[in-house]
């Protein structure tokens, strides 16, 4: 009897049969309706009992997990249900999930054909890296009288990995590779010229640039032959990661900190397929989380590993020792990508000696953020003197970070100022930017 559930069309019926005996106090006739009510209700909840119980092993579902969880992805978690009931079945699916979703009314209602199979998947979204513990998959069936449900639990506990960002990799793979990723979607990077890192001699086709003739190859074959060249490959290039508490800031359930481990994670990716080598570090009070540049099989592996412990400290991050565990750790030039964020003018000068003394060494590119609440405010129409008020003071932060890019730029460093959201796709374009142009 422990899997036995009334459901509300019994509580109702019995309602309906209690309405019926009160009217009988006035009306006497309505007494013998009242008790047929009573018995119906009777016999439709043995017999709706006797045909769900009767089949022992009713339902059998499984739950289909991946190995680990993208943060901040839409992860599918399918389930596989058979009916054995020779008759067509309501089902109503409550799956035990994580915690760390806060869906705590999270159930699918589905019909079951007679011996039918049922197929269906649903998605979830962590914000959060670390453990997910999955409970039971619960599954309660109703007959077409619908006054019990017979409830079928399937113990099917798990708990998963939430890692950064990997599921939409391979589509930023194929857009790497054909240089084909657009700057906030509007214009395409156009490679330059091309890298001096020869490759071949082959045959020209309609269409390359006649610059690249090879004539003394020209003359030997009697065919028109030209010089092919590749990108410059095995460059260094290392990610820094702030974990202080500026990067602590939420924006759409993930905080600063899980964007840019995101983005780390999808450069990485296409940095190992251009054939780069690849390496990253955080920082905050000291350097943590070193994995050094290269383009080894489980690179990727070992950056993904060292990211998921990446947590903030919440203490204000130390640039000098920054500065100077970089010039000690990197003894050749790298492209440096610094995820970090600045807010005022003030909180860059009291860093720039230090990104200055970095940028001397290595080609330093600082990744901040644009404050996406600020960034709406600028676009809305101000109807009295309170959204005034906000929209200006809205303007000045903007104004702001239009001045540390200029002050970066005196000094010659690079910047990133993006929308979180457009984090991933902006770094990896300055990356094919700066590859393309050849000042690396």
């Amino acid at each position: 009897m422990k899997n036995l559930h009334l459901n509300n069309r019994f509580f109702f019926a019995l309602i309906l049969a209690g309405v019926v005996y009160v009217l009988a106090f006035f009306f006497p006739i309505l007494m013998w309706l009242a008790h047929l009510i009573l018995i119906a209700i009777l016999v439709l909840i043995f017999s709706d009992y006797l045909i769900l119980f009767k089949v022992k092993d009713g339902i059998k579902a499984n739950r289909i997990l991946p190995e680990k969880l993208s943060n901040g992805d839409q992860n599918p978690v399918k389930l596989n249900i058979k009916s054995n009931f020779p008759f067509k079945t309501n089902i109503k699916i409550i799956d035990e999930i994580p915690f760390q979703f806060q869906k705590r009314d999270f159930f699918i209602s589905k019909k079951l054909q007679a011996k039918g199979d049922l197929s269906l998947q649903y998605k979830l979204e962590p914000k959060e890296r670390g453990e997910y513990n999955f409970g039971n998959l619960n599954i309660f069936v109703s007959s077409v009288i619908g006054f019990v449900s017979k409830h079928f639990q399937f113990q099917n506990g798990a708990t998963l990995p939430s890692y950064p960002s990997f599921i939409h990799l391979r589509k930023y793979e194929l857009m790497a590779l054909q240089n084909e990723f657009l700057l906030g979607g509007i214009k395409k990077i156009r490679k330059l010229g091309h890298t001096m890192e020869f490759e071949q001699i082959r045959e020209y086709v309609q269409g390359d640039d006649i610059r690249s003739i090879n004539w003394k190859a020209t003359s030997k074959t009697n065919r028109l032959m030209i010089n092919q060249y590749q990108d410059e490959k095995s460059q260094r290039i290392v990610m820094l990661i702030d974990k202080g508490r500026t990067m602590k800031m939420p924006f759409n359930g993930l905080s600063l900190l899980d964007y840019s481990i995101n983005a780390t994670m999808a450069l990485s990716h296409i940095i190992l397929k251009k054939g780069d080598r690849a390496g990253m570090m955080s920082f905050s009070k000291k350097m943590e989380n070193r994995v050094a540049p290269d383009n080894k099989s489980g690179q990727l592996r070992k950056i993904s590993e060292a990211l998921y412990n990446i947590q903030t400290n919440f203490f204000e991050s130390d640039f000098n020792r920054l500065y100077q565990d970089v010039k000690f750790s990197l003894n050749q030039r790298s492209l440096i990508l610094l995820f970090t964020n600045f807010e005022t003018l003030d909180a860059l000068n009291r860093q720039i000696k230090y990104l200055r003394g970095i940028a001397k060494q290595h080609l330093l590119v600082v990744v901040f953020f644009k404050n996406s609440e600020i960034h709406s405010l600028l676009k809305t129409n101000p109807e009295n003197i309170q959204e005034i008020y906000d929209e200006i003071i809205a303007e000045k932060f903007e104004y702001e970070k239009k001045l540390i890019i200029q002050e970066l730029k005196k000094y010659g460093i690079f910047s990133v100022y993006t929308l979180p959201e457009n984090l991933n796709i902006d770094v990896i374009n300055k990356y094919l930017e700066i590859k393309a142009r050849g000042i690396l």
